[in-house]
C-alpha cells in the first residue's frame, strides 16, 4: 500500500462537508483539492468546521486541472422530489437538479486523469419511472468514460442513526470491479434518546392550531395525509428536512407538561451524524438571533448526507474493511501505488 500522501477529494455541491467529516472521523489524511458550494452560509459553516485548513469562498465552478482520487457530488435533489414538484433533471433544462450533468462535464475535462471513485448521492425519486431515464443516462455516460457503476438505496438507520433517511448511492469505479454494497460495515441503530436534548425552550414549542391538530393524527382531508410524529413513539425521526416548522416534518418531542416542540437545530445535526464540535463551529459562523430558530443551520442539516454512511463506504474503499473483515481486497491505496 502507498500511504505516503493524503487522499485527494473533490467535493461538488459540497454543503457542510459530510464526506470530509467522515474521512476525518476514521483517521484518513485528506486533501480537499476543491470544494464547490454556492450557499454562502453553508460555506461559512464548512470553513468553521475545517478552520485549520484552506478557506473556501462560495463558487459554482471548478478548475479542470485537478487530480482527485475520489469525487463526491450530492447534486441538488429538489426537482426530482415530491416536495420539489418533480420538475425534472433533463440536461440543459435549467433546473437545480440538472446540475448533475456538470459532474460529467468536469470529469471529461480532466483528460487522462480520472478519479478512482465517483460517488453520487440523491433521493430515491431518481429511480422512479418518470425520472429514471436521466439516471440511466448518467450511468451510460459514466460507462463511456470507463467506469463501472453500482447503486443501492441506503437507510441511515442501518448505520447507527435513529433517522429514517433513504437515499440512492451510486458508486462508479475506474478499475472495472463493481462496488459491492452488501458487505458494508453497518451498525445497530442507537436509541433516539441519545440525540434528544433535555430542553424546554419556548421558541420550539408548537402553537399553530393547524399543526396542533395534526399531532399523531392524520389529516382527514383526502388531499393531504401528513401528520406530526413523536420521535419517542417511533424510536427514530423521519427524514431531516431543511425546515422543521411545517407538517409533515422530521418529528416532534413531547414535553413533560404535555405540550410538543420541534426538533432543535442541534438535534438535526446530531441525527445526521455530526459532532458537538462541528455544530458549535457552524453555530459560531452562523449565530442565531435572540429567541429565533436558526434557519441556516436547519437548512444545512436537511441538505446534508448522513456522515456514518460515508464512514462505512470509505472504510471499504480505502482500507478494505467490510462486515466480514475480508483482507487482501483492492483498496484505493493499491491504486495510488500503481500510479507511481
Amino acid at each position: 500500500m502507498n500511504e505516503s500522501r493524503p487522499i485527494q477529494i473533490l467535493e461538488l455541491f459540497g454543503g457542510i462537508g459530510s464526506p470530509r467529516v467522515a474521512l476525518r472521523n476514521i483517521g484518513v489524511p485528506v486533501k480537499a483539492i476543491d470544494y464547490v458550494e454556492i450557499d454562502e452560509k453553508a460555506v461559512r459553516s464548512y470553513n468553521a468546521m475545517f478552520k485549520n485548513d484552506l478557506e473556501y469562498k462560495p463558487q459554482s465552478v471548478v478548475g479542470w486541472n485537478l487530480k482527485p482520487d475520489i469525487l463526491i457530488h450530492g447534486s441538488p435533489c429538489q426537482d426530482v422530489s415530491i416536495i420539489g414538484k418533480r420538475k425534472g433533471n433533463d440536461e440543459g433544462s435549467g433546473t437545480r437538479s440538472s446540475l448533475m450533468w456538470e459532474t460529467i462535464n468536469i470529469i471529461k475535462q480532466m483528460g487522462v486523469w480520472k478519479p478512482k471513485y465517483v460517488i453520487w448521492e440523491n433521493v430515491v425519486g431518481v429511480l422512479q419511472k418518470t425520472m429514471n431515464k436521466n439516471f440511466v443516462k448518467y450511468l451510460n455516460e459514466m460507462e463511456k468514460m470507463g467506469y463501472t457503476n453500482s447503486y443501492e438505496i441506503l437507510d441511515a438507520r442501518d448505520f447507527g442513526l435513529p433517522h429514517r433517511r433513504n437515499r440512492v448511492f451510486t458508486i462508479s469505479t475506474l478499475d472495472g470491479i463493481p462496488f459491492d454494497f452488501k458487505d458494508l460495515v453497518r451498525w445497530d441503530m442507537k436509541p433516539i434518546d441519545d440525540y434528544i436534548e433535555n430542553i424546554n425552550d419556548e421558541k420550539y414549542v408548537i402553537r399553530s392550531p393547524s399543526m396542533l391538530r395534526l399531532i399523531e393524527k392524520p389529516n382527514p382531508n383526502n388531499n393531504f395525509t401528513g401528520y406530526l410524529k413523536d420521535v419517542h413513539r417511533l424510536g427514530f425521526c423521519e427524514c431531516i428536512l431543511t425546515t422543521q416548522n411545517r407538517c409533515p416534518n422530521s418529528g416532534i418531542v413531547k414535553l413533560d407538561d404535555g405540550r410538543y416542540r420541534l426538533l432543535t437545530e442541534r438535534e438535526c445535526w446530531r441525527l445526521q451524524g455530526y459532532s458537538e464540535e462541528d455544530f458549535e463551529n457552524a453555530l459560531a459562523a452562523n449565530p442565531s438571533k435572540p429567541n429565533k430558530m436558526n434557519g441556516a443551520l436547519y437548512k444545512q442539516a436537511g441538505n446534508s448526507i448522513p456522515v456514518p454512511i460515508f464512514e462505512s463506504i470509505f472504510k471499504k474503499i480505502i482500507f478494505g474493511e467490510t462486515a466480514d473483515h475480508f483482507e487482501g481486497q483492492s483498496t484505493i491505496y493499491d491504486f495510488l501505488g500503481e500510479l507511481k
